[in-house]
């Protein structure tokens, strides 16, 4: 019986062994714990226009006609005395340059606020009851923004005069660039530079209240001329206001990004 010894070791020794390799009983404890993946935490993407301040100048006011003591009173700067305003000129079917400022100038609000940018009105209606703001508080308003950009539209009698440009004052820093983007904006909305006044879109001035009392980069647009019969049919139709804003927008975000 000397062999009952070396078997009995062997049976010791498997039992010691347990259920299979070590690895094997220690396997829920050997495995990695499980990760979970965190949510996305991606931002939207930033407005192109966020943090920019647009002032707008609807020209004229509608009810100008109706207060002459008022619109006629001189004001000063830079130099150079000027009427309060003006009654601003009318399509030969009368539909005023006022109210086709102030419907260019609400759509182009809203195009910009869409954008991220906040804008600044120079007049707050177009009503009959009310006149002004003046020149050079509309000028000294463009300290509120970035820039200004004041809305007009034209009132030539010569013959076949139309078209838009761009007024800027020399004075002004960085004024001329703004009136060449807005140029290349109205330019790319398929509207045509004015046959009567300027050079290719762009004229230079230094008698313009609004322009030249801009602490900032400020432009006057004559968007077209009333007494055409073209240009006349465009600033009178939505469809038109419409593509007169698309340069517009065109333009500022060209110069503002």
């Amino acid at each position: 019986m000397r062999w009952m010894p070396a078997v009995l070791l062997a049976l010791a020794l498997a039992g010691c062994s347990g259920d299979g390799p070590r690895g094997a009983r220690e396997g829920t404890a050997s495995e990695s714990p499980t990760t979970t993946a965190s949510p996305s935490t991606t931002s939207p993407p930033r407005p192109p226009l966020a943090g920019r301040t647009v002032v707008i100048d609807p020209g004229h006011q509608l009810g100008n006609a109706a207060h002459p003591a008022q619109v006629n009173a001189p004001v000063s700067g830079g130099g150079l005395t000027k009427p309060c305003n003006s009654t601003g000129t009318a399509t030969d079917a009368g539909y005023p340059e006022a109210t086709f400022n102030w419907a260019v100038a609400t759509l182009l609000r809203r195009r910009l606020e869409r954008l991220g940018a906040e804008v600044v009105l120079t007049r707050s209606s177009d009503s009959v009851a009310e006149w002004g703001p003046c020149v050079d508080d509309r000028g000294r308003a463009a300290a509120r923004g970035d820039l200004l950009v004041s809305i007009h539209a034209d009132g030539s009698f010569a013959p076949g005069a139309h078209g838009f440009h761009v007024i800027w004052a020399p004075t002004v820093r960085g004024s001329q660039a703004l009136a060449r983007d807005l140029r290349a904006g109205l330019l790319a909305a398929g509207l045509a530079p004015a046959t009567y006044a300027g050079e290719a879109g762009l004229d230079s001035r230094s008698d313009l209240l609004t322009l030249n009392l801009a602490e900032r980069p400020a432009a006057l647009v004559e968007l077209g001329n009333m007494r055409d019969p073209g240009d006349a049919a465009r600033m009178s139709s939505p469809a038109g206001r419409q593509r007169y804003v698309d340069g517009l927008v065109r333009g500022l975000r060209r110069h503002l990004r």
